[in-house]
């Protein structure tokens, strides 16, 4: 068979796979798009724009809050002479692949016309139906999203939740007491959505941690607030600038007595005791949800480059390993630590790794990385696919870029003769659909019975 038409072939069946998509931020009742901004100001075009020189690299507003008008009409135009220059980029193809498909816009974006695309957008900002025939035409079953944006329950039938609350192992730029800040914002409280990174400055908390004890009420309040049987996972980060020793009692309390001083030592100590606590009392519910974490992306001012120790790679195997009731998956932002990760997951049971995060998300590193998965991992062990995405458009096409990505993969193994087509498909189908079932308990919505 020709290749390329193999490679045809092959995304066509792909999409009659169903497809679970374990990992997003859409909010509950506002699965779409709100304009323009929601396209093209996704973040990972944002920093496409800012490396192309235009002026600001901050994100919009996040939510629990929203963009008012000006804040959009003021991005897209100061965006819009960019425009050409990022035009390389994958992420551009995402854009590209939004407009003209769902919205059939096939022209250049420009100050006469940008007005008329964001209309033609709004105008489909509420209507849920579209919403979900979105997610049908992927034959995605089920998505995960944050509790925090459930909304009132809208769109359960389509949503799994994850708690992403506090994140006691993120280091933000330039602070070295984030573990504690992290574990304060939520003590006393109900989970909601985690601190922004780079968000600059830091809302005062109601409570403030000053002894050992305090730490430990605090971090029991974490874990009695989880909705146990709500969330399937919880998800964080695990910085790669933190030394994850072991810290006892005695440097903990030394390390809280130097907080006003703290440097590096103390984030360490801080980040490392109240991780290995959190850890011990998850474990305890261990049959109940999955320790989700993100690897390999640090702060930068606005957003993160890709940086990931192999010390730190060292450090997780033990920490996966104190642990082994405990369930671990990870997502990854570190293309050459992929090979060093799929080496743990085939000697750690309890650790599993999952889709192309952040600066992983770019369709020659995602060939590279499900080429050494499949070649390295049993398909139980690895899930093919989250978007990250904020909006039902941005799932759309990077499940497509996902698509296109898996076809050429599977296309070189049977042109091998390592898989036969068959093969290919049933290998396909465990990772996008099976897998997410089997490691992380999602359960997939039934779209169309005679698809599955």
């Amino acid at each position: 068979m020709n290749e390329h038409n193999l490679v045809l072939d092959l995304e066509a069946a792909l999409a009659e796979i169903p497809v679970l998509d374990v990992h997003t931020h859409l909010v509950g009742g506002k699965l779409g798009a709100r304009g323009l901004q929601d396209i093209l100001l996704y973040h990972m075009v944002v920093s496409d724009l800012y490396a192309a020189g235009c002026p600001t690299g901050a994100r919009l507003t996040q939510y629990p809050n929203w963009p008012t008008e000006a804040e959009t009409e003021a991005r897209i135009r100061e965006a819009l002479p960019f425009l050409p220059h990022i035009q390389n980029t994958s992420s551009w193809w995402g854009v590209r692949i939004i407009l003209a498909d769902l919205y059939g816009w096939k022209e250049p974006i420009t100050e006469a016309n940008w007005r008329k695309l964001h209309d033609r957008i709004r105008e489909r900002a509420d209507d849920r139906a579209w919403h979900h025939g979105i997610l049908d035409r992927l034959n995605v079953r089920r998505t995960g999203t944050e509790i925090a944006r459930r909304g009132a329950g809208e769109d359960d039938e389509r949503l799994q939740y994850a708690l992403e609350w506090g994140f006691f192992t993120r280091c933000q730029w330039g602070e070295f007491d984030t573990a504690l800040y992290e574990l304060e914002r939520c003590w006393g409280r109900s989970p909601e959505s985690p601190s922004a990174i780079a968000a600059g400055g830091r809302p005062p908390t109601e409570r403030t941690i000053r002894s050992l004890a305090d730490v430990h009420a605090a971090i029991a309040h974490y874990v009695k607030s989880i909705p146990f049987g709500q969330v399937i996972a919880t998800a964080t980060h695990l910085a790669t600038d933190i030394d994850y020793r072991p810290a006892s009692d005695v440097h903990m309390e030394l390390a809280l007595s130097r907080r006003s001083q703290a440097d590096r030592a103390e984030r360490d100590v801080y980040a490392s005791y109240i991780n290995e606590a959190f850890l011990t009392e998850l474990e305890k519910h261990a049959h109940e949800i999955v320790f989700q974490f993100s690897f390999g992306a640090e702060p930068l001012p606005f957003e993160t480059g890709s940086r990931l120790a192999q010390q730190t790679i060292g450090q997780l195997a033990e920490m996966i390993g104190r642990h082994p009731k405990l369930r671990f998956q990870c997502f990854l932002a570190s293309r050459h630590a992929n090979q060093s990760l799929c080496t743990l997951a085939r000697e750690l049971p309890n650790l599993s790794l999952a889709g192309y995060w952040w600066h992983n998300f770019f369709p020659d590193v995602i060939h590279q990385i499900m080429a050494e998965r499949l070649d390295m991992l049993p398909a139980n062990k690895q899930i093919g696919f989250f978007s990250d995405a904020y909006c039902v458009e941005w799932v759309y096409a990077k499940a497509l870029l996902v698509r296109k990505q898996t076809a050429r993969v599977l296309a070189e193994r049977i042109d091998q003769g390592q898989y036969r087509f068959e093969e290919a498909m049933a290998i396909a189908r465990r990772i996008l659909f099976e897998s997410p079932q089997f490691l992380l308990g999602m359960v997939p919505r039934v779209q169309n019975p005679s698809r599955s």
